[in-house]
């Protein structure tokens, strides 16, 4: 078997996530925060997407989704343009509402589709490509998107939870 396949089948498992946890939700429960300076599954999911469209748009040199397919206009978000969420502040969660599940899903399933099509195409003397200089050592293809697979499953795994903390309360 080939790295990428298990890529690909890694990305593969946070979309089947990503829809299971957002699929039914209605707007109150994806926006919702337990406590003021917690997130929501809207802020989750959003920020997990950006962070895979951003990183693995760099890593292969591609655009992102979230600006050339006019994703950031459908969200209207009251942030940054190219704002991955990383780092925010509560008063910037609370900025990232949504209206529908749909609207989060559409985004990340555009996002995993370009995400495939450049796994697809990765031969395997790619992975030791240095992406990023800045760290010591230096990051490789293969570290980054094993980094951007592990952030992206913690955080549906987060949303999981908060899904059935805030379902829970409700009932």
């Amino acid at each position: 078997m080939h790295a990428r396949d298990i890529l690909i089948d890694g990305f593969g498992r946070v979309r089947e996530e990503v829809h299971a946890t957002v699929g039914g939700l209605d707007a109150h429960v994806l926006n919702a925060r337990p406590s003021p300076d917690a997130n929501s599954v809207a802020w989750l999911v959003w920020h997990l997407t950006r962070v895979q469209d951003d990183h693995v748009a760099d890593a292969f040199g591609l655009d992102q989704v979230w600006p050339t397919q006019g994703w950031q206009k459908r969200f209207k978000l009251d942030l940054p343009p190219l704002d991955t969420g990383y780092g925010h502040s509560a008063a910037r969660v609370a900025k990232v509402r949504v209206d529908s599940g749909e609207l989060l899903t559409g985004y990340y399933d555009a996002v995993h589709e370009q995400t495939l099509g450049a796994l697809r195409e990765l031969p395997a003397t790619e992975l030791g490509r240095i992406v990023d200089e800045r760290w010591d050592p230096p990051v490789t293809l293969g570290v980054r998107l094993v980094s951007v697979l592990s952030d992206d499953l913690q955080h549906i795994g987060q949303a999981a939870y908060l899904r059935g903390l805030v379902q829970s309360a409700a009932a």
